[in-house]
C-alpha cells in the first residue's frame, strides 16, 4: 500500500490502463543485506523483493522470483467522490470449481456504485487500485493485489492483522504463506531484506494502515438468506464458485453479504448469467457447505499447502473428516472423526496433512460437467519459517 501527500483532480471519474510489469528476464539487483540465523551472509534482490543466498551461504547469480512469469498490470483509478453509493475491494482467487475458460482470476476484485439504488457500474478485478478523491486521507491510497490476497487469506482463517513497520527502512511489511497464518515477532523485510522485531506478535499486512487512514470502519456481516438450485446441463458456458469473504474495504451503508458466489454461464461469453451470492446453492442434486468452499478457497492460496490438502473419511463410519479451527491451516498426521472419534489419516507423499470434502465433492461434479475444470495456481513463492 502506498499513501500519497498529493492529490490533483482528474478529468474522469476513473481511468483504467495498461501498463508492462517488468518481466522476469530483468537482471536481479543482489546485495548482502546481513547475517542469517546459522551465522552466514543473508543476500537480497532489491529488484524482485526475494532471497538470492545460494547453497554454502554464497551469493546466487539469480533469486528465487526472478523466473515467475510476470504478466501486465491493470491499474484502476477509482474516484470516491464519484462512487458515493458504495465501494467494495476483495482479494481476488481462482474460482474452486471453473468449467470455463476464462482467464485466472487474481488481484483485487472491485465493486463501485454511484448511488445506492444504482447497478454496479464498475465489477471487475485488478492488480492495482488506486482510489482518489476529496474524502480519502491525504487524497491519494494504494492498494495491491498481493495484499489483498494475503489480507483474505488472513480473515477467513480468523485472524486480525495489523500495519507492522520494518525499523530499518520504514515500509509496511506483509506476512506471506504461512506467516499470514501464524502470529510472529520476528520479520522479514521484503523491501530491504533485513530482519527486525515488533513490539508484539502479529500477523502484519498493509491495508491495516488502509483500513485506519480510512477511519477503519467495520462492516456487518448476513447470511445472503437466498437458495439456488440449477443443472450444469443448463450452463454449457460453464460456472464459476468461491467462497465469500470479508472485504477489505467496505463503504456501503448496507450489511456485506455471506454465503457462495456464483458465476454461471448459458453460453461462451464473459458476462455471467447469474452473478449472486447463496447462503445455499445445490448443483446437479449436491449441495455445497458455504464453510468448506471458503476454507478451501483460501487453502488454495496457501503455497506451503499444496498436496496437503485432501478428502478423506473415517475407517471406521464412513463419515468425512473436515479440519477446522487451527487444523485448517496447520497439517498433522492424524484426524480425530467427528462422528464416531475414530482416527483418520490422510493418503499420498505427505505424513501431515489437512481434511476437507470439498475435493472429493468437486470431483463428483466434474463428473456432469460440459467440459473439465480448469485447475490454477497462482504464482505465489512458499515462505516457511
Amino acid at each position: 500500500m502506498r499513501l500519497s501527500g498529493q492529490f490533483e483532480s482528474k478529468e474522469r471519474a476513473i481511468r483504467l490502463q495498461s501498463s508492462p510489469v517488468p518481466s522476469g528476464s530483468l537482471k536481479c539487483r543482489i546485495l548482502a543485506v546481513g547475517k542469517r540465523r546459522d551465522g552466514g551472509t543473508r543476500y537480497w534482490c532489491l529488484r524482485h523483493k526475494a532471497d538470492a543466498t545460494a547453497k554454502y551461504g554464497r551469493r546466487a547469480r539469480r533469486c528465487r522470483a526472478a523466473h515467475l512469469r510476470r504478466t501486465k498490470a491493470t491499474v484502476l483509478e477509482l474516484n470516491a467522490d464519484v462512487y458515493r453509493g458504495g465501494i467494495a475491494l476483495w482479494g481476488a482467487v481462482p474460482a474452486v470449481y471453473d468449467t470455463t475458460r476464462l482467464a485466472l482470476d487474481r488481484g483485487i476484485h472491485v465493486h463501485a456504485r454511484r448511488s445506492p439504488r444504482d447497478k454496479k457500474e464498475i465489477d471487475g478485478t485488478y492488480s492495482t487500485v488506486r482510489i482518489v478523491g476529496t474524502r480519502v486521507p491525504g487524497g491519494d491510497l494504494e492498494v495491491s493485489a498481493i495484499d489483498a490476497i494475503y489480507y483474505m487469506v488472513s480473515s477467513v482463517f480468523g485472524f486480525d492483522m495489523s500495519q507492522v513497520l520494518c525499523t530499518h527502512c520504514g515500509e509496511a511489511h506483509l506476512d506471506q504463506d504461512w506467516f499470514s497464518v501464524h502470529p510472529h515477532g520476528r520479520h522479514l523485510c521484503a523491501s530491504c531484506g533485513r530482519t527486525f522485531k515488533d513490539t508484539v506478535r502479529g500477523v502484519g499486512n498493509p491495508i491495516c494502515g488502509l483500513r485506519e487512514a480510512c477511519g477503519n470502519k467495520v462492516h456487518k456481516m448476513r447470511s445472503a438468506n437466498r437458495s439456488l438450485s440449477i443443472r450444469q446441463s443448463d450452463f454449457l458456458g460453464g460456472i464459476q464458485v468461491w467462497g465469500s469473504n470479508p472485504a477489505l474495504i467496505w463503504t456501503s451503508s448496507a450489511s456485506e453479504e455471506e454465503g457462495i458466489h456464483l458465476h454461471a454461464f448459458r453460453k461462451k461469453g464473459v458476462v455471467p448469467d447469474i452473478d449472486d451470492t447463496f447462503s445455499r446453492l445445490t448443483i446437479d442434486g449436491i449441495r455445497l457447505d458455504p464453510l468448506m468452499v471458503r476454507t478451501l478457497m483460501a487453502q488454495n492460496t496457501l503455497p506451503h499447502l499444496n498436496g496437503r490438502v485432501m478428502s478423506m473419511r473415517c475407517g471406521r463410519c464412513g463419515t468425512h473428516a473436515f479440519s477446522t479451527g487451527e487444523a485448517a491451516y496447520a497439517p498433522v498426521s492424524t484426524h480425530t472423526c467427528r462422528k464416531c472419534g475414530g482416527s483418520v489419516r490422510g493418503r499420498g507423499r505427505f505424513r501431515k496433512t489437512i481434511a476437507n470434502p470439498l475435493p472429493e465433492i468437486l470431483a463428483a461434479l466434474a463428473n456432469g460437467a460440459p467440459r473439465q475444470p480448469q485447475t490454477a495456481r497462482l504464482d505465489l513463492l512458499p515462505e516457511m519459517p
